[in-house]
């Protein structure tokens, strides 16, 4: 058969399959896109808005990165993109996977439970990773966490509603400890930073809407409190 195409500009997938290989999705994208492929595109769309709202920072964390599969969007828009999580299965995909072109400043195990992070990062930010934190332990996940950033730094959190609970997957919630509504993921957000806005989503769709409908709430938070 005569691998080329019917379409001269659609070359270019031929030259990159055949530079690069086809890739492989990480553990994490390669579950849902089996078992549920729509949850996909939910998850581009949250670290789109990361990605957005961190636009030409010099150096971002993302704590909690699963298989780092969506992370390139983020890092698409950043100078410098570092990584970490706390099981080690998922760093080492994330190394077997990893080619030169969209490489991540670093990529490190680490639980935010055991002490503060050290860095002065610009910008950090977890995605669907609160809600496995006992709320008894969350002030200082979040202290830990944004001991890394810079004074002026920005921090984004994720994570389901409550009220989206009910209609959750069995899959989709195992391990959800710390699910909250809106005002209440405000009002831990501002324990730790003088300005918190917060975002809803719907599936893709980022809104400002009637919080309570929302399937997925969003804090965009910047200037720590406490810093000596």
């Amino acid at each position: 058969m005569d691998d080329s195409t019917v379409e001269k500009q659609y070359s270019r997938l031929l030259e990159v399959r055949d530079m690069h290989g086809q890739e492989q999705l990480g553990l994490m994208m390669n579950q849902a896109w089996f078992d549920d492929p729509k949850r996909l595109v939910f998850t581009f769309a949250r670290y789109k808005f990361v990605a957005k709202m961190m636009s030409g920072f010099d150096h971002v964390l993302e704590v909690g990165c699963g298989d780092a599969f969506p992370s390139r969007i983020v890092r698409q828009s950043v100078n410098k993109l570092s990584i970490t999580d706390f099981d080690p299965i998922f760093i080492d995909d994330i190394n077997n996977r990893a080619i030169e072109q969209w490489s991540f400043e670093n990529v490190f195990v680490y639980d935010l439970l055991a002490g503060p992070l050290e860095g002065a990062y610009n910008g950090v930010y977890a995605l669907d990773v609160l809600e496995h934190i006992e709320e008894k332990d969350e002030d200082a996940f979040l202290s830990n966490m944004s001991a890394a950033l810079a004074s002026d730094g920005t921090m984004i959190i994720g994570m389901p509603s409550l009220e989206s609970q009910k209609y959750a997957s069995k899959l989709s919630i195992e391990g959800h400890v710390n699910c909250k509504t809106q005002s209440d993921l405000k009002k831990t957000m501002e324990r730790h930073f003088q300005n918190v806005y917060m975002f809803s989503m719907n599936d893709e769709v980022l809104h400002i809407g009637f919080d309570k409908m929302s399937q997925y709430v969003i804090a965009l938070c910047n200037t720590p409190k406490n810093r000596s």
